[in-house]
Formats: C-alpha cells, structure tokens, sequence
C-alpha cells in the first residue's frame, strides 16, 4: 500500500523552487536557530525559561524552585546566557536573571501556549 504522503511525481516546480531559493536565509542563520533549538532541547533550561518568564529570579531562588544546587543552576544559565536567551543585572550582591529581550519572551510563551491549550 503506498504512502499518501509520499509525493510519487520526478518533476520540479521550477517556478516555486525559484521563487523560495531568493528568501531563503544563508546556513549561518539556519545553524544558529539548530543552535537554538539545542538549548531548548533539555527540560532545565526550559524550566529555567519559563521561570524567567514569570519572574526576574536570582540563582538562589532557581535552585529552590527547581530543587537543583547552585552551581547547576549557574551552569545552566551560562548555556543560557551564551544563546543570548538571558540577561542579567546586579543589585549589591545580588545577581537578578531575566530573559534578554521581548523575541525570547514570546518563543517563550508560545511554546507553553502551544502545548498547554
């Protein structure tokens, strides 16, 4: 039984092909959104993110909430940091995280939107 999926025709559509190649981005836009996707890829990064979404949190704070130490929250966060996800301001002692910016802020959202509806 073949596969309704699977397209069974050998011809290009030269138009649309050609039509998409000119707005198609170049590979170091696809390798730093792979980049992205990466980070996202484990569960306490993302727990971390959607922490931030809802407070700006200090690194004692993180390692309460997720049950974590301190020095594993703060690795996380560098990861984090690295992807310009967060940002960071001090207060005294004090280091406050927050996400870096109003993109991160709604992928943020959207994606819990999208898996909680």
């Amino acid at each position: 039984m073949k596969n309704p999926a699977v397209c069974d025709c050998d011809s290009i559509h030269e138009d649309i092909v050609d039509k998409v190649r000119k707005i198609m981005p170049d590979e170091r836009v696809f390798s730093n959104l792979a980049g992205l996707f990466k980070t996202f890829s484990d569960s306490t990064r993302v727990k971390i993110l959607w922490l931030l979404h809802n407070e700006e949190l200090c690194v004692c704070d993180l390692a309460a909430l997720l049950i974590l130490s301190k020095s594993a929250v703060s690795h996380k966060l560098k990861d984090l940091r690295l992807a310009n996800l967060v940002d960071y301001r001090k207060e005294g002692r004090v280091v406050f995280y927050f996400l870096s910016n109003n993109h991160v802020k709604k992928i943020v959202k959207e994606s819990f939107e999208h898996f909680t509806l």
